[in-house]
Protein backbone atom coordinates (compact mmCIF):
# COMPACT_ATOMS: atom_id res chain seq x y z
CA UNK A 1 0.00 0.00 0.00
CA UNK A 2 1.47 3.33 -1.03
CA UNK A 3 1.75 5.96 1.67
CA UNK A 4 2.99 9.52 1.94
CA UNK A 5 3.40 11.73 5.01
CA UNK A 6 0.72 14.20 6.22
CA UNK A 7 2.50 17.50 5.72
CA UNK A 8 4.25 15.70 2.94
CA UNK A 9 0.85 14.62 1.71
CA UNK A 10 0.59 11.48 3.29
CA UNK A 11 -1.04 8.49 4.21
CA UNK A 12 -1.98 7.60 7.60
CA UNK A 13 -3.62 4.59 8.63
CA UNK A 14 -4.81 3.22 11.59
CA UNK A 15 -7.16 0.53 12.64
CA UNK A 16 -7.49 -2.94 13.24
CA UNK A 17 -9.36 -5.79 12.98
CA UNK A 18 -11.65 -8.73 13.63
CA UNK A 19 -12.97 -10.63 16.61
CA UNK A 20 -14.58 -8.97 19.57
CA UNK A 21 -14.63 -6.12 19.74
CA UNK A 22 -17.58 5.67 14.32
CA UNK A 23 -16.26 8.51 14.58
CA UNK A 24 -15.35 10.86 11.77
CA UNK A 25 -12.52 13.32 11.66
CA UNK A 26 -12.35 16.78 13.07
CA UNK A 27 -12.01 18.53 16.38
CA UNK A 28 -14.71 19.01 18.92
CA UNK A 29 -15.88 22.31 20.20
CA UNK A 30 -15.07 23.67 23.63
CA UNK A 31 -11.98 24.83 25.42
CA UNK A 32 -8.98 24.38 23.15
CA UNK A 33 -6.83 23.19 26.05
CA UNK A 34 -9.24 20.30 26.67
CA UNK A 35 -8.50 19.06 23.15
CA UNK A 36 -4.82 18.52 23.85
CA UNK A 37 -3.60 15.20 25.25
CA UNK A 38 -1.93 15.49 28.68
CA UNK A 39 1.48 14.90 27.11
CA UNK A 40 2.58 15.71 23.59
CA UNK A 41 4.01 13.10 21.26
CA UNK A 42 7.83 13.07 21.14
CA UNK A 43 9.66 10.99 18.51
CA UNK A 44 10.90 7.71 19.93
CA UNK A 45 9.85 8.52 23.49
CA UNK A 46 7.49 6.22 25.35
CA UNK A 47 5.60 7.12 28.51
CA UNK A 48 3.67 4.27 30.13
CA UNK A 49 1.02 5.42 32.57
CA UNK A 50 0.64 2.99 35.46
CA UNK A 51 -2.84 2.27 36.93
CA UNK A 52 -2.84 2.37 40.73
CA UNK A 53 -5.15 1.41 43.58
CA UNK A 54 -4.32 3.86 46.41
CA UNK A 55 -7.35 2.87 48.44
CA UNK A 56 -8.89 6.31 49.00
CA UNK A 57 -12.25 5.38 47.43
CA UNK A 58 -13.10 1.68 47.67
CA UNK A 59 -16.09 -0.59 47.98
CA UNK A 60 -16.69 -4.31 48.41
CA UNK A 61 -15.30 -7.08 50.58
CA UNK A 62 -14.26 -10.70 50.06
CA UNK A 63 -14.21 -11.96 47.38
CA UNK A 64 -14.03 -8.63 45.46
CA UNK A 65 -12.60 -5.19 46.17
CA UNK A 66 -13.07 -2.27 43.77
CA UNK A 67 -10.97 0.89 43.94
CA UNK A 68 -12.40 4.04 42.30
CA UNK A 69 -9.73 6.41 43.65
CA UNK A 70 -8.49 7.32 40.16
CA UNK A 71 -11.78 7.39 38.27
CA UNK A 72 -10.87 10.88 37.10
CA UNK A 73 -7.96 9.29 35.22
CA UNK A 74 -10.40 7.14 33.25
CA UNK A 75 -10.11 3.79 35.00
CA UNK A 76 -11.00 1.81 38.12
CA UNK A 77 -9.26 -1.16 39.70
CA UNK A 78 -10.57 -4.54 40.76
CA UNK A 79 -9.02 -7.32 42.84
CA UNK A 80 -10.28 -10.82 43.43
CA UNK A 81 -9.37 -11.84 46.98
CA UNK A 82 -10.29 -15.52 46.85
CA UNK A 83 -8.81 -18.14 44.50
CA UNK A 84 -10.95 -20.43 42.35
CA UNK A 85 -13.59 -17.74 42.03
CA UNK A 86 -15.04 -16.03 38.97
CA UNK A 87 -16.39 -12.49 39.17
CA UNK A 88 -18.47 -10.55 36.68
CA UNK A 89 -18.31 -6.73 36.85
CA UNK A 90 -20.89 -4.74 34.88
CA UNK A 91 -20.62 -0.98 34.46
CA UNK A 92 -23.16 1.22 32.67
CA UNK A 93 -22.46 4.89 32.04
CA UNK A 94 -24.01 7.93 30.34
CA UNK A 95 -24.05 6.13 26.98
CA UNK A 96 -26.33 3.42 28.48
CA UNK A 97 -24.00 0.69 27.22
CA UNK A 98 -23.41 -2.14 29.71
CA UNK A 99 -19.77 -3.19 29.78
CA UNK A 100 -19.07 -6.64 31.20
CA UNK A 101 -15.70 -7.64 32.62
CA UNK A 102 -14.52 -10.84 34.27
CA UNK A 103 -11.95 -11.56 36.97
CA UNK A 104 -10.61 -15.06 37.58
CA UNK A 105 -7.09 -14.49 38.95
CA UNK A 106 -6.81 -13.68 42.66
CA UNK A 107 -4.54 -11.31 44.60
CA UNK A 108 -3.60 -8.86 41.83
CA UNK A 109 -5.18 -5.60 40.75
CA UNK A 110 -6.66 -5.30 37.26
CA UNK A 111 -7.47 -2.00 35.52
CA UNK A 112 -10.82 -1.48 33.77
CA UNK A 113 -11.49 1.53 31.51
CA UNK A 114 -14.16 4.19 32.00
CA UNK A 115 -14.91 5.13 28.40
CA UNK A 116 -18.30 6.90 28.30
CA UNK A 117 -17.02 10.27 29.50
CA UNK A 118 -18.27 12.40 32.38
CA UNK A 119 -21.42 11.42 34.24
CA UNK A 120 -22.92 8.81 36.51
CA UNK A 121 -22.02 5.14 36.24
CA UNK A 122 -23.79 2.20 37.86
CA UNK A 123 -21.49 -0.67 38.82
CA UNK A 124 -23.00 -4.12 39.47
CA UNK A 125 -20.96 -7.11 40.60
CA UNK A 126 -21.70 -10.85 40.57
CA UNK A 127 -20.02 -14.05 41.73
CA UNK A 128 -20.29 -17.33 39.88
CA UNK A 129 -21.93 -19.91 42.14
CA UNK A 130 -22.16 -22.70 39.59
CA UNK A 131 -21.35 -23.14 35.93
CA UNK A 132 -22.76 -20.03 34.26
CA UNK A 133 -24.93 -19.11 37.25
CA UNK A 134 -24.17 -15.88 39.15
CA UNK A 135 -25.32 -14.34 42.42
CA UNK A 136 -25.33 -10.60 43.08
CA UNK A 137 -22.56 -9.23 45.33
CA UNK A 138 -23.00 -5.46 45.54
CA UNK A 139 -23.70 -2.33 43.50
CA UNK A 140 -22.09 1.10 43.46
CA UNK A 141 -23.03 4.47 41.95
CA UNK A 142 -20.02 6.36 40.63
CA UNK A 143 -19.91 10.01 39.55
CA UNK A 144 -17.06 10.64 37.12
CA UNK A 145 -15.41 13.90 36.06
CA UNK A 146 -12.40 13.11 33.91
CA UNK A 147 -9.20 15.07 34.43
CA UNK A 148 -8.77 14.77 30.65
CA UNK A 149 -11.04 13.18 28.06
CA UNK A 150 -7.96 11.39 26.71
CA UNK A 151 -6.91 9.49 29.84
CA UNK A 152 -9.16 6.45 29.24
CA UNK A 153 -7.35 6.00 25.91
CA UNK A 154 -3.81 6.44 27.22
CA UNK A 155 -3.75 4.10 30.21
CA UNK A 156 -3.37 0.32 29.85
CA UNK A 157 -6.31 -1.83 30.90
CA UNK A 158 -7.50 -5.43 30.79
CA UNK A 159 -8.01 -5.28 27.02
CA UNK A 160 -5.16 -2.96 25.98
CA UNK A 161 -2.65 -4.49 28.35
CA UNK A 162 0.97 -3.30 28.37
CA UNK A 163 3.74 -2.23 30.75
CA UNK A 164 7.08 -0.48 30.37
CA UNK A 165 8.64 -3.96 30.16
CA UNK A 166 6.54 -5.05 27.18
CA UNK A 167 8.65 -5.74 24.11
CA UNK A 168 5.99 -4.04 22.01
CA UNK A 169 6.65 -0.78 23.85
CA UNK A 170 10.39 -0.78 23.19
CA UNK A 171 9.57 -1.63 19.58
CA UNK A 172 7.24 1.39 19.39
CA UNK A 173 10.10 3.64 20.50
CA UNK A 174 12.44 2.15 17.90
CA UNK A 175 9.92 2.40 15.06
CA UNK A 176 9.17 6.07 15.74
CA UNK A 177 12.59 7.53 16.57
CA UNK A 178 12.61 9.32 13.19
CA UNK A 179 8.86 10.01 13.07
CA UNK A 180 8.61 13.78 13.44
CA UNK A 181 4.86 13.92 14.09
CA UNK A 182 2.17 11.71 15.59
CA UNK A 183 0.82 11.06 12.09
CA UNK A 184 4.21 9.75 10.99
CA UNK A 185 4.35 7.56 14.11
CA UNK A 186 0.94 6.12 13.29
CA UNK A 187 2.09 5.34 9.78
CA UNK A 188 5.28 3.63 11.02
CA UNK A 189 3.39 1.42 13.45
CA UNK A 190 0.72 0.55 10.90
CA UNK A 191 3.33 -0.41 8.31
CA UNK A 192 5.13 -2.64 10.79
CA UNK A 193 2.05 -4.45 12.08
CA UNK A 194 0.53 -5.09 8.67
CA UNK A 195 3.80 -6.44 7.25
CA UNK A 196 4.97 -8.49 10.25
CA UNK A 197 1.72 -9.94 11.68
CA UNK A 198 -0.21 -12.58 9.74
CA UNK A 199 -3.91 -13.13 10.27
CA UNK A 200 -4.58 -16.44 12.04
CA UNK A 201 -7.75 -17.91 10.56
CA UNK A 202 -7.56 -21.07 12.69
CA UNK A 203 -7.37 -19.02 15.88
CA UNK A 204 -10.29 -16.85 14.76
CA UNK A 205 -12.40 -19.97 14.23
CA UNK A 206 -11.60 -21.53 17.60
CA UNK A 207 -10.98 -18.65 20.04
CA UNK A 208 -13.16 -18.87 23.14
CA UNK A 209 -15.39 -16.38 24.91
CA UNK A 210 -13.49 -14.07 27.22
CA UNK A 211 -10.29 -14.12 25.16
CA UNK A 212 -7.84 -11.34 26.05
CA UNK A 213 -4.92 -10.33 23.79
CA UNK A 214 -1.27 -10.73 24.76
CA UNK A 215 0.60 -8.15 22.68
CA UNK A 216 4.06 -9.63 23.20
CA UNK A 217 2.77 -13.08 22.29
CA UNK A 218 1.40 -11.58 19.07
CA UNK A 219 4.85 -10.18 18.30
CA UNK A 220 6.58 -13.44 19.20
CA UNK A 221 4.37 -15.62 17.01
CA UNK A 222 3.88 -13.07 14.23
CA UNK A 223 0.22 -14.09 14.04
CA UNK A 224 -3.06 -12.91 15.48
CA UNK A 225 -6.73 -12.19 15.04
CA UNK A 226 -8.27 -8.75 14.64
CA UNK A 227 -8.47 -8.30 18.41
CA UNK A 228 -4.71 -8.94 18.62
CA UNK A 229 -3.95 -6.48 15.82
CA UNK A 230 -6.04 -3.80 17.49
CA UNK A 231 -4.65 -4.32 21.00
CA UNK A 232 -1.05 -4.30 19.74
CA UNK A 233 -1.55 -1.13 17.73
CA UNK A 234 -3.45 0.68 20.48
CA UNK A 235 -0.84 -0.29 23.08
CA UNK A 236 2.05 1.06 21.04
CA UNK A 237 0.22 4.29 20.24
CA UNK A 238 -0.79 4.89 23.86
CA UNK A 239 2.79 4.35 25.02
CA UNK A 240 3.79 7.17 22.65
CA UNK A 241 1.24 9.53 24.26
CA UNK A 242 -1.05 9.20 21.22
CA UNK A 243 -4.64 8.55 22.41
CA UNK A 244 -6.09 5.41 20.84
CA UNK A 245 -9.50 3.77 21.27
CA UNK A 246 -9.96 0.05 20.76
CA UNK A 247 -13.44 -0.45 19.31
CA UNK A 248 -15.26 -3.77 19.39
CA UNK A 249 -18.24 -4.41 17.19
CA UNK A 250 -19.17 -5.74 13.77
CA UNK A 251 -17.94 -5.34 10.23
CA UNK A 252 -21.08 -6.40 8.37
CA UNK A 253 -22.21 -9.42 10.41
CA UNK A 254 -18.69 -10.46 11.48
CA UNK A 255 -17.24 -9.72 14.93
CA UNK A 256 -14.51 -7.15 14.53
CA UNK A 257 -12.06 -4.89 16.38
CA UNK A 258 -10.42 -1.68 15.20
CA UNK A 259 -8.75 1.49 16.49
CA UNK A 260 -9.58 5.21 16.49
CA UNK A 261 -6.65 7.60 16.93
CA UNK A 262 -6.39 11.21 18.03
CA UNK A 263 -4.09 13.23 15.75
CA UNK A 264 -3.32 16.66 17.20
CA UNK A 265 -3.55 18.48 13.86
CA UNK A 266 -6.82 16.79 12.92
CA UNK A 267 -8.69 15.46 15.95
CA UNK A 268 -10.21 12.01 16.40
CA UNK A 269 -9.93 9.87 13.29
CA UNK A 270 -12.10 6.80 13.07
CA UNK A 271 -11.30 3.36 11.66
CA UNK A 272 -8.01 3.17 9.84
CA UNK A 273 -7.64 6.14 7.64
CA UNK A 274 -5.49 7.29 4.78
CA UNK A 275 -4.95 10.86 3.65
CA UNK A 276 -4.38 10.91 -0.09
CA UNK A 277 -3.56 14.61 -0.30
CA UNK A 278 -7.15 15.74 -0.74
CA UNK A 279 -9.35 13.78 1.62
CA UNK A 280 -9.38 11.26 4.45
CA UNK A 281 -10.16 7.74 3.40
CA UNK A 282 -11.02 5.03 5.92
CA UNK A 283 -8.88 1.93 5.77
CA UNK A 284 -8.98 -1.09 8.03
CA UNK A 285 -5.48 -2.56 8.30
CA UNK A 286 -6.70 -6.09 8.92
CA UNK A 287 -8.15 -6.15 5.45
CA UNK A 288 -5.09 -4.30 4.15
CA UNK A 289 -2.76 -6.92 5.61
CA UNK A 290 -4.80 -9.80 4.20
CA UNK A 291 -5.49 -8.30 0.78
CA UNK A 292 -2.14 -8.82 -0.91
CA UNK A 293 -2.58 -8.44 -4.63
CA UNK A 294 -6.21 -9.50 -4.64
CA UNK A 295 -9.20 -7.28 -5.34
CA UNK A 296 -7.96 -4.21 -3.44
CA UNK A 297 -10.45 -1.88 -5.14
CA UNK A 298 -13.42 -3.87 -3.85
CA UNK A 299 -11.87 -4.09 -0.36
CA UNK A 300 -11.23 -0.33 -0.28
CA UNK A 301 -14.83 0.32 -1.32
CA UNK A 302 -16.14 -1.90 1.47
CA UNK A 303 -13.97 -0.61 4.31
CA UNK A 304 -14.47 2.97 3.19
CA UNK A 305 -18.19 2.70 3.87
CA UNK A 306 -18.85 3.55 7.54
CA UNK A 307 -22.26 1.82 7.37
CA UNK A 308 -20.37 -1.48 7.27
CA UNK A 309 -19.13 -0.90 10.83
CA UNK A 310 -21.13 -1.06 14.05
CA UNK A 311 -19.46 -0.13 17.34
CA UNK A 312 -20.62 -2.03 20.43
CA UNK A 313 -17.89 -1.31 22.97
CA UNK A 314 -14.98 1.09 23.37
CA UNK A 315 -12.05 -0.18 25.43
Amino acid sequence: MKTIGFRRFGAVLLFFCCLFLGFGCGKKGGNEDSLKPPQAYTPGKTTVLVPEAPGTVTTGEDPLILDFSNAGQGYFMGKLTQPDTKINIQITGPDNVCYKYFLTEADSWTAFPITAGNGTYLVLTYQEISDGQYASLFSYSLNVTLDSEFYPFLYPNQYVNFTSDSKAISLAASLTKDAAEDLDALDAIYQYVTTHITYDSDKAATVGTGYLPDIDETLRTGTGICFDYAALTASMLRSLSIPARLDIGYSGDVRHAWVDVYIESVGWVKRAVEFNGNEWKMIDPTFAAAAGNEDNEAIDEYIGDSSNYTVQYIR
